[in-house]
């Protein structure tokens, strides 16, 4: 029953990102955070990519990032289980005049075997906590070695088990939030555009273990550690100067114990061996 499941929760998955697709840039368009986020995780990519690089993106989603890292000549192979979201990637290549730089295919990151294209890639690439709709995050990242060149860079971006913006939300009672990743060894249940899927925590530390032995870590980083989380809406348009302030100590501190871990997301950066 339990290997059974997993397949099951990939097509909701699916079903919920394809059909949020459509409107799932106006969703984050204009939220300040969520900007922040991007330009922070495409700034830790770019320290170890090198010009013209081959880059293999799981769970491209719309292809914001896609497009971003090709704009600047580097050539994509951007893959997600959504084909509402891959539809979206395509168009928006080729409206920006990067088809000739971005190809897709529609495959789970936990049939990385079954790629058509399996490079091997200079960089293996994951945002925005994609990995964490998976009970299975040991495959995949097994798997990754034999996509990577010598040398390649894997950089993925994980929820982990404990978040402090999130934690602080018990003084608002808002107890189910508070502690939705305390209690997650079994996954915890998301709900997008009336589907629901269960997506799993997992702290650095099992990402290290689990790569022990292809690869060594780069840098682990905090991602909205100090910094409040996307979803806290209009924190910065409502406090710019609180707002600035705390994106300085992030920056200052986002290599530091505890707050590389204790964030929204963490960036960690893999070398293969």
């Amino acid at each position: 029953m339990e290997a059974a499941a997993k397949p099951v929760n990939e097509q909701y998955a699916a079903k919920a990102f394809s059909t949020q697709s459509a409107i799932f840039d106006n969703i984050y368009a204009d939220n300040t955070i969520v900007s922040y986020k991007r330009d922070r995780v495409r700034a830790h990519v770019l320290q170890y990519l090198k010009p013209n690089s081959t880059i293999l993106e799981l769970n491209s989603g719309t292809g914001e990032d896609a497009t971003f890292f090709a704009a600047l000549g580097h050539k994509l192979h951007a893959t997600d289980i959504a084909e509402g979201m891959q539809q979206k990637l395509r168009e928006k290549a080729a409206n920006q005049g990067l088809g000739n730089l971005i190809s897709t295919e529609l495959c789970s990151f936990t049939q990385l075997s079954e790629l058509r294209n399996k490079g091997p890639f200079n960089q293996v690439f994951s945002n925005f906590a994609g990995l964490n709709c998976t009970g299975e995050l040991d495959k995949v990242l097994r798997s990754l070695p034999a996509l990577l060149n010598d040398n390649g860079v894997a950089t993925l971006v994980i929820l982990p088990k404990f978040c402090l913006w999130e934690s602080l939300l018990l003084f608002k009672g808002k107890f189910k939030t508070a502690t939705r990743r305390w209690f997650s060894k079994n996954g915890v249940k998301a709900h997008v555009e009336g589907t629901y899927f269960t997506c799993w925590y997992y702290n650095p530390s099992y990402v290290i273990d689990a790569v022990k032995d292809s690869c060594e870590v780069l840098s682990v980083e905090g991602l909205c550690t100090i910094v409040p989380p996307s979803y806290i809406e209009y924190f910065a348009e409502k406090h710019p100067k609180t707002y600035t302030w705390l994106k300085g100590l992030e920056q200052r501190y986002r290599f530091s114990r505890p707050w590389r871990f204790i964030g929204d997301y963490y960036i960690i950066s893999l070398r293969k061996k």
